[in-house]
């Protein structure tokens, strides 16, 4: 299935996090953002050298930074580490010292975001293979701790994401990372999947090229 099926019909997907091997064997991974309140709306994707992060649009209107601003892509030595919360600087911490991802999260859990719980998703890009993981919560407040070893194949890229659609409250991704066709130029593909009114900004590498999308700097131009 490719990504514009997969994505069709789910207005709300939250943060995405995706990584595969395009069919012309190059490395390609991407991290969108979505957002429905104005706090969530007013970010911007910033880069600075390879790594990520996410800023206010206008400091004068941000009202809680504490789950909206943090580093969505940082390095550690070779390895890329992508995820949806500050929980990144805990994985990179651990990658550093010899250490894996799961002790790097074993003090961390799910959002505090009551009542959506929003899970928190990560994923390592590692020299054969993609460690996803993810934090959400179970129907009796526990946290349940995944983790996923996916290898790396041309042609396939694989996907998680914290909510399964749009809802009130929003409910979280079920079951594991998806599987998908891989798609060369795949970034354009990406930010024409994700719903125009609720998508806020995506940054995709892919081989030694990358693209990045800001929502609102394009209202803006125009």
């Amino acid at each position: 299935m490719k990504t514009s099926e997969y994505l069709c019909g789910n207005r709300y997907p939250g943060r995405l996090i995706a990584a595969g091997v395009t069919p012309s064997g190059s490395l390609v991974y991407a991290y969108s953002i979505m957002g429905r309140s104005q706090n969530s709306r007013n970010r911007v994707f910033r880069q600075s050298g390879n790594e990520l992060f996410t800023e206010p649009y206008d400091k004068s209107k941000v009202q809680d930074p504490s789950l909206i601003i943090y580093p969505a892509i940082l390095m550690a030595g070779s390895r890329v580490i992508v995820a949806n919360g500050d929980q990144s600087l805990d994985i990179r911490k651990a990658l550093l010292a010899s250490d894996s991802v799961a002790s790097a999260l074993e003090k961390r859990t799910y959002e505090p975001d009551e009542p959506n719980f929003t899970p928190r998703i990560s994923m390592v890009v590692g020299i054969d293979d993609f460690e996803f993981s993810i934090l959400r919560r179970r129907e009796d407040g526990s946290c349940e701790r995944s983790t996923w070893n996916l290898p790396r194949k041309a042609g396939v890229l694989y996907m998680i994401h914290t909510y399964d659609g749009d809802g009130s409250p929003l409910p979280s991704f079920s079951g594991e990372p998806r599987v998908l066709e891989a798609e060369n130029s795949y970034a354009p593909v990406l930010w024409e999947s994700l719903d125009r009114e609720n998508r806020i900004s995506l940054y995709v590498r892919e081989g030694s090229g990358e693209k990045l999308y800001n929502a609102r700097e394009e209202e803006n131009a125009h």
